[in-house]
């Protein structure tokens, strides 16, 4: 069934007093219930809070206590963020993203999602919000007080958030529609597989979850916990500022998410005519609405602005900076399910309920892989994807004509009608970012049996590559060659070209030429801290396939649709390859004073005053363990992306579980799990994950009772 996309009017935004003074008395109204006596929070050593309610409002009280003492300056000032107040609260710094928060109508839309709640659902967001509240209460200063202002925060606080991170950060970024950089760069990435019985030595299902995403405080930072109480058991992550877990497993099933190339939104450039727009033809004239927010001054005052926001028949409008004006349309705009989804998801006790949750279609986008004890595995290419009689994905990932009703998208697909595998012949499933052809190997899903806007042909990266064939490669899998699997640095670039970039050189005269062959002929393609080779491999492969590592224009051999994992590979010219390595060398000395410097002594994993040697690599230049290096500082560089949270899962009896948080399970500051696993990390190994409250109270650090 297909159904129309909405947009709430300005009626409901209108009654919230300036948009917002609405929040405020649903906080005071709804934090009033009393917990006392209702749960405890087992905190282990390493800041993992394991929560244990008497009831399910009681876990997400908890849950919101436990997010309040690991991460509260982010959270809470996320939610003044998602309140459309930031600028009131923090400063001109922050009038953007205030404009966009009211001009998207968030803050109203937050309230109409947060009453369209089941009753039930609506109370665990009020007590998610009042674990927050009562954290505060508890420990005055621990929130930073100038983010603190915020308090206290209410379930439509939470419900904000979670729509100004699902719709108007993922889906919907306003750096998109305004023209400029998307936060991240390309880099919110993730690794997930599945293994049915059938492909697992042991006869048991297993999953990877492992999501990248960048590692400076944000939005995207992850936060660790398990969830316990009548009928509840999650562990896993989720983002910071969610009531959910968006990562999770139990002893009998286990889901993950990674970012796909869905698009959920339309960027249309208008052709503006006196006071309104061309549309088929005609001038019609924008609706327009008036807002006003505050902005904070340096002496402490607060000035008062107003905004008139415009909208045409395609959704708010916008107006960049070169001048030209676009309108913004979202799909799922009248979906207000996504936390409740995601929720029911983790409590689902059979794949056909698990399934049946999926097809609501309320989280708007991610692929969703998924594997249970019963043997059954499957990924989906999920999302809300309007459907379109025209157009392939670039044509609608750019500025679409909007004087015309003919690219005026109304209806979204179904769940049957989107790409997706379960339980394959092959016995595995993965998908990396990249498009769903290559889910499975050799393939089931063709690019051509689908719209060409659902995603693109092509190419599959190095990275999704290399996931294939350390699934696809081997006949069985026990777990502990799925935890080394996940944990391989090898480099799957050196392996299409390396050997014949050391034979074009083979012959060179120069002496420094020489020593590199030597030095690249010797190396095992592992990038780890005692790698000599890493180091100038990477210099001379960002030469070579310019771009992030991905121009395809120096292969012999380009990405082919049936070859899809075997292929780019060869050099095109051999000659100019080698004089990119002369190059590579004289850029290798200049910046790491040597062309065989350990790669571990210049990329470090360095937070607070632990500095490590760092390992992994560029994803694109096919490491499965991925980090994304940032610029050279002082002779060092840290990552500004990568391995964030990680869960290697068998649902054996009992099940086994690894996993790690790579930057810590806290960000406050003076916590001491900001860093604590950065040793993990770095000698690539991988906690235990106390699933078990026998097993934490082994390795207890603390306890909350509440």
């Amino acid at each position: 069934m297909m159904r129309k996309r909405t947009f709430l009017g300005a009626t409901l935004f209108a009654g919230l007093a300036s948009g917002l003074g609405g929040l405020e008395r649903v906080a005071q109204a709804a934090n009033k219930t009393s917990f006392a006596g209702r749960g405890e929070i087992l905190w282990d050593s390493y800041g993992v809070p394991h929560v244990y309610g008497k009831d399910e409002a009681a876990v997400f009280y908890g849950f919101g206590y436990a997010q309040a003492q690991n991460h509260g300056d982010i959270v809470v000032h996320l939610y003044g963020e998602a309140r459309g107040r930031a600028a009131e609260y923090w400063g001109p710094a922050f009038v953007e993203s205030d404009k966009w928060m009211l001009a998207n109508d968030v803050p109203a839309r937050a309230l109409a999602w947060y009453r369209a709640q089941t009753p039930q659902f609506r109370r665990d967001l009020d007590a998610f919000a009042e674990g927050i509240n009562a954290y505060n209460a508890a420990n005055p200063g621990k929130i930073d007080p100038k983010i603190a202002v915020v308090l206290p925060v209410s379930g439509v606080d939470v419900m904000a958030h979670a729509h100004r991170l699902m719709n108007f950060i993922y889906v919907a970024p306003m750096e998109r529609t305004m023209g400029a950089a998307v936060p991240g760069g390309g880099n919110n990435g993730s690794n997930a597989w599945a293994v049915a019985p059938s492909k697992s030595a042991s006869g048991n299902t297993m999953l990877l979850a492992n999501p990248h995403l960048p590692w400076p405080t944000s939005y995207f930072s992850y936060f660790e916990a398990d969830l316990n109480g009548p009928g509840i058991k999650m562990y896993g992550a989720t983002q910071v500022g969610l009531p959910v877990l968006r990562f999770c497993f139990n002893e009998r099933m286990g889901f993950t998410n990674t970012v796909n190339s869905m698009l959920g939104a339309t960027n249309y450039e208008l052709k503006l005519s006196g006071d309104g727009y061309l549309f088929d033809g005609k001038v019609l004239p924008f609706k327009t609405r008036a807002a006003t927010y505050k902005v904070r001054q340096a002496d402490g005052s607060l000035k008062t602005e107003s905004l008139t926001i415009r909208e045409s028949v395609h959704g708010p409008v916008f107006t960049r900076a070169d001048g030209r004006t676009l309108a913004l349309r979202v799909a799922g705009l009248d979906r207000p399910g996504s936390l409740k989804q995601y929720w029911d998801m983790g409590m689902s006790k059979s794949f056909a309920e698990f399934e049946a949750t999926l097809r609501r279609l309320q989280v708007p986008t991610f692929n969703i892989v998924y594997a249970d004890r019963e043997g059954h595995i499957q990924y989906m290419d999920n999302g809300v994807l309007p459907k379109h009689d025209q157009g392939d994905l670039a044509f609608w990932r750019g500025d679409v004509p909007g004087d015309t009703s003919a690219t005026l998208w109304t209806q979204v697909h179904s769940y049957d009608d989107l790409p997706k595998v379960i339980d394959p012949p092959t016995g595995w499933v993965q998908n990396t970012n990249d498009p769903p052809w290559v889910a499975t190997y050799p393939t089931v899903l063709k690019a051509a049996d689908y719209p060409s806007y659902v995603a693109p042909p092509g190419p599959e990266s190095l990275r999704s590559q290399q996931s294939a064939h350390l699934l696809a490669d081997y006949k069985k899998l026990s777990y502990d060659d799925f935890v080394a699997h996940k944990l391989s640095t090898h480099t799957l670039m050196a392996d299409r070209v390396l050997d014949e970039l050391v034979a074009a050189a083979a012959g060179d005269p120069d002496p420094e030429v020489q020593a590199a062959v030597n030095l690249l002929k010797a190396w095992d393609r592992e990038t780890v801290g005692d790698s000599h080779a890493a180091l100038l491999f990477e210099t001379w492969a960002n030469r070579f396939s310019p771009n992030n590592f991905t121009s395809l224009a120096n292969y012999k051999v380009k990405w082919l649709a049936a070859d899809p994992i075997g292929t780019p590979k060869g050099l095109a010219d051999p000659a100019k390859a080698v004089e990119m390595l002369k190059a590579a060398i004289a850029e290798a000395k200049a910046k790491y004073g040597a062309i065989d410097r350990p790669f571990g002594e210049v990329s470090r994993f360095a937070i607070d005053k632990v500095d490590l040697p760092g390992n992994g690599g560029f994803g694109n230049t096919g490491i499965f363990r991925t980090i994304t290096w940032g610029p050279l500082k002082n002779g060092k560089r840290i990552p500004v992306h990568g391995e964030t949270w990680v869960s290697l899962v068998e649902f054996s009896t009992p099940i086994k579980a690894k996993g790690l948080m790579s930057y810590g399970n806290a960000s406050q500051p003076g916590s001491p799990h900001r860093s604590d696993q950065l040793k993990h990390l770095s000698d690539k190994t991988l906690r235990t994950l106390w699933f078990t409250r026998a097993q934490v109270e082994q390795n207890l650090e603390g306890r909350t009772a509440f």
